[in-house]
């Protein structure tokens, strides 16, 4: 079973990017472009890792990386503004393979 991955992004075209690079990765992965639907998607959900934009239109990637943290479920906050996006997919994968332990 491959593990499963919720990317809240705004961005479409970064959306996109990552969330089909994920997915040739072996991942699942849910995707939103809100704090709020990633909220509720994570609580109606059952996830390995969150990852979340930083800045999103209705808030920010940190209320759903709590929200995460609260269930138990480990977050990665990407963002242009404190911590960089990974420039490349392999750094992408890199990460999150540490992250969930893969």
């Amino acid at each position: 079973m491959s593990s499963r991955i919720l990317l809240v992004e705004d961005d479409p075209d970064v959306r996109f990017v990552m969330e089909h690079v994920l997915i040739d990765t072996g991942y699942e992965v849910d995707v939103i472009g809100t704090m709020i639907g990633g909220a509720e998607l994570l609580a109606c959900g059952s996830y390995d890792l969150v990852i979340a934009d930083g800045r999103l239109p209705d808030g920010n990637g940190m209320a759903v990386a709590d929200k995460a943290r609260e269930a138990g479920v480990k977050a990665l906050i990407i963002t242009g503004y404190a911590l960089s996006l990974p420039a490349r997919p392999s750094e992408l994968i890199e990460v999150v393979k540490r992250m969930i332990g893969d």
